[in-house]
């Protein structure tokens, strides 16, 4: 008994979207879903650091801006810039 090869063929067009499926897509949305909760839950005298490396803490939050107060100057960083809050880094983003 023979098997069909088309039924071969999709059987392991399946089996490498599942892999795929698995391996990239499905960690991928859990790293944005955590660090869109991380900037979320930022809030007035967190410790970040941005994307630039600049550490310093939130003074003020307003929509996608917040306000940081590193040494002593004052500046304004849109929020997704931001890959660290206190211990917590942004997955997939900081070292």
């Amino acid at each position: 008994m023979g098997t069909n090869p088309m039924m071969v063929l999709l059987l392991q067009i399946t089996a490498i979207a599942m892999v795929f499926y698995f391996l990239i897509i499905r960690p991928q949305g859990k790293a944005r879903k955590q660090a869109a909760d991380m900037l979320a839950a930022l809030k007035k005298g967190d410790e970040v650091t941005t994307a630039g490396g600049i550490v310093g803490k939130v003074r003020d939050i307003r929509d996608h801006l917040v306000t940081i107060e590193s040494g002593t100057a004052q500046l304004v960083v849109e929020r997704s810039r931001i890959i660290r809050v206190g211990d917590a880094v942004a997955p997939g983003l900081g070292n």
